[in-house]
């Protein structure tokens, strides 16, 4: 199996944070955004990751040579980003057509089964069930459980289980087809060539999809929705308890990275503090400190601080 991750986002909506670093670069609960992500796909023992680059390609090229433990990774560049589908598009020659590919935006964390991928034998869409499918793309099923069509931000109820951006494609050499003849053909949707576009071809020429549930699926596209997901994922990498033990008053969760300097400081819940950080007389809850930060008195709530 072959990962593709589409990176290239500029994160408009998450500046100023997002000015000198890529969206999924962004901390969350003591990782970025794309280990969270990597981490939990490295147990389906992937071939090869490949990471699809744009805004600020440089800092992930530099991520990832300290990454030797995710095994082997490309980075292709989308210079002039026309959608999700042609993004993929770039990937697709480094996969070869009998070998399933799964495809994870990177910039959403979420929860969900993925080894039942490793005995999957069809095309597989995770969804996830939501109150306002208006806002969503979602899968259309038959009572087998088959997807018979995929419809975006529908106005009248077709279906509640949207589409969250993870795709295991089986068919590959379908998707391939797709994609080119959208390209070929200048088929696109909101001025973008679109992937579910592609994947709505490959329904109707007879390729079997089915769905798979996410548990939960943690939006990081805004300041409050970020923090939101960093409260959640602080119960998978909470430190607080190593920290109370040298006498900081930490309330958890919280995670408090390396040579971190603390005096006189409460701290939590809900904090992320990252590497070589400095916090003096300084009341903190519910935020996200990034790496390197000095902060000398006040009370912080609700609040993300870079440098």
């Amino acid at each position: 199996m072959k990962i593709i991750l589409p990176v290239a986002g500029n994160g408009i909506r998450l500046r100023p944070y997002t000015e000198d670093l890529p969206k999924c670069l962004l901390p969350v609960a003591g990782k970025t955004i794309i280990d969270w992500i990597v981490e939990d796909s490295l147990k389906l023992n992937p071939s090869e990751t490949i990471f699809i680059t744009g805004y600020k390609a440089e800092k992930m090229d530099e991520y990832l040579q300290d990454k030797s433990e995710w095994g082997k990774v490309r980075t292709v560049r989308q210079e002039n980003p026309q959608g999700l589908g042609e993004a993929i598009s770039l990937a697709l020659p480094f996969v070869d057509d009998d070998e399933p590919l799964l495809i994870i935006l990177g910039d959403t964390l979420f929860e969900a089964d993925l080894s039942i991928l490793a005995k999957a034998n069809e095309n597989i869409l995770y969804t996830y069930k939501v109150e306002d499918p208006s806002r969503f793309g979602v899968a259309v099923t038959s009572s087998d459980g088959q997807i018979e069509r995929l419809v975006e931000k529908p106005q009248e109820f077709v279906s509640d289980e949207a589409i969250v951006g993870i795709y295991y494609i089986k068919d590959v050499q379908a998707l391939k087809k797709a994609l080119k003849y959208l390209m070929d053909n200048n088929i696109r949707t909101k001025n973008e060539f679109q992937l579910t576009d592609a994947l709505q071809m490959m329904i109707e020429q007879g390729c079997k999809f089915s769905t798979a549930p996410v548990f939960r699926w943690l939006d990081c596209g805004l300041m409050e929705t970020l923090l939101h997901t960093n409260a959640h994922m602080l119960s998978r990498s909470d430190n607080s308890a190593e920290f109370a033990a040298k006498g900081v008053r930490v309330i958890p969760p919280c995670f408090i990275g390396k040579n971190v300097k603390v005096y006189g400081c409460k701290i939590g819940p809900y904090v992320t503090v990252g590497d070589d950080c400095e916090l003096s007389g300084v009341e903190i809850s519910n935020s996200i400190v990034w790496n390197g930060v000095k902060i000398t008195n006040g009370k912080i709530c609700n609040s993300i601080v870079h440098k």
